[in-house]
């Protein structure tokens, strides 16, 4: 975090860049929030409906303590 005209600003990750950061693919931690395993602690609605995900460094720590959790190999089908 930077001071900006006396106000401290998060540093923000696109999602893409987030999932570098963890050690995980872009397709990875899409899934991850879409099952609910993480979400971000910023996001932003885009016209269209679409959702903008910002991600911080202390969301990067808890993204890399979920893939510390995953089990590898392949999941068992639903």
């Amino acid at each position: 975090m930077r001071p900006e005209s006396g106000i401290m600003k998060k540093t923000t990750y696109s999602t893409a860049t987030a999932a570098r950061k963890i050690g995980v693919s872009f397709r990875t931690l899409n899934r991850w929030l879409a099952l609910g395993k993480i979400r971000p602690s910023m996001e932003t609605q885009m016209p269209g409906g679409r959702t903008l995900w910002l991600w911080t460094d202390p969301d990067i720590k808890k993204g890399r303590k979920v893939k510390a959790e995953q089990k590898p190999g392949p999941k068992p089908k639903r």
